[in-house]
């Protein structure tokens, strides 16, 4: 078992909710570029840990922070189910960054966190200064997000952790089948939340309602994608994925001059970010990205942070189980 320190996070979004994220501060002290990580569409920060664990304490450390958008993970529910939607939780996400303090950031979007940061880039593009989009792209394939709509909000909600781990290895199975049963209990942790030692659903059922309303062709973002031009981006795909081709990352590559790719073998929509491999090819994309990094806001984001978290967020320093 590795175990990691971070410290929890709350703040209040502009419209009034509370919101969860996580900071996994560098272990040793560094000039590299902060990171933010933003979760897929029913996902959280538990889906980050054993990467920021890794980015916080390799050879060359850093500041990690990720965050829950509203209605995941431990984040406040939005009364109004109509609030989640790629523009406003882009808005937690710039809520969540100018209460860091923290800007030119490297970002990791996982699918929904993907989408948020290609219509970040296009809306507040200071705020990043590289990006890592896991296994998303401007053209989102019907057959995934079918398959998506066809589990979010109905997932049976495990009795035990065990029940929990067999219901991750039952939807897993096609996709991801080189997981372990160790595995599908680590990643059940981070799907579920936990109340009372039992698993509880870790986010809002009211989130399927967003899927439900779709109608006719998804609207491809490749403007928002052209926006991430002046920057590194590194295109993470899970060689089993259903809702990234092989057709898009190409055209990603054509349009993009400086997008590089690597494919998570054995691994479907979207890759878990627990392997070696990947970990180590996303480190060196954002070491190799560190030069453009300007040094002074990354210290006016560090004064910054530590002014506002006395004033306004409660702050314990936990320690997390990873398998």
């Amino acid at each position: 078992m590795a175990t990691a320190d971070f410290e929890d996070i709350y703040f209040t979004s502009r419209d009034g909710l509370r919101l969860y994220g996580r900071h996994y501060r560098a272990k040793t002290p560094s000039n590299a570029r902060p990171i933010v990580c933003l979760a897929g569409l029913t996902r959280n920060s538990r889906d980050f840990h054993v990467i920021a664990n890794a980015l916080s304490s390799g050879s060359k450390p850093r500041d990690v922070f990720t965050l829950d958008t509203r209605g995941r993970g431990l984040s406040e529910h939005d009364s109004d189910w109509k609030n989640y939607a790629v523009p406003i939780e882009m808005q937690d996400a710039i809520d969540f960054m100018t209460m860091l303090g923290v800007r030119n950031a490297g970002i990791i979007g996982t699918s929904r966190g993907g989408l948020i940061s290609m219509v970040l880039a296009a809306a507040q593009p200071s705020l990043m200064g590289a990006v890592v989009l896991n296994d998303i792209g401007p053209v989102i394939e019907s057959e995934g997000l079918a398959r998506i709509a066809g589990y979010v909000g109905r997932v049976p909600v495990p009795k035990t952790w065990a029940d929990a781990a067999r219901i991750v290895g039952d939807l897993m199975a096609r996709d991801f089948p080189k997981l372990s049963d160790q595995d599908h209990a680590a990643v059940a942790r981070q799907l579920f939340n936990e109340k009372n030692g039992k698993p509880v659903s870790g986010y809002d059922p009211k989130l399927a309602r967003c899927l439900s309303v779709l109608d006719g062709p998804i609207p491809k973002l490749w403007p928002q994608f052209e926006a991430m031009k002046r920057i590194p981006v590194l295109v993470l795909r899970g060689a089993n994925s259903d809702l990234l081709s092989e057709a898009t990352v190409q055209e990603m590559g054509q349009r993009h001059p400086k997008l590089s790719t690597h494919t998570v073998p054995d691994e479907g929509h979207a890759p878990l970010l627990r392997d070696e491999v990947s970990i180590a090819a996303v480190a060196s994309f954002f070491t190799e990205t560190d030069s453009k990094a300007a040094a002074s806001p990354r210290e006016a984001g560090r004064s910054h942070y530590a002014s506002r978290l006395v004033s306004t967020s409660p702050l314990s320093t936990r320690r997390e189980n990873s398998v």
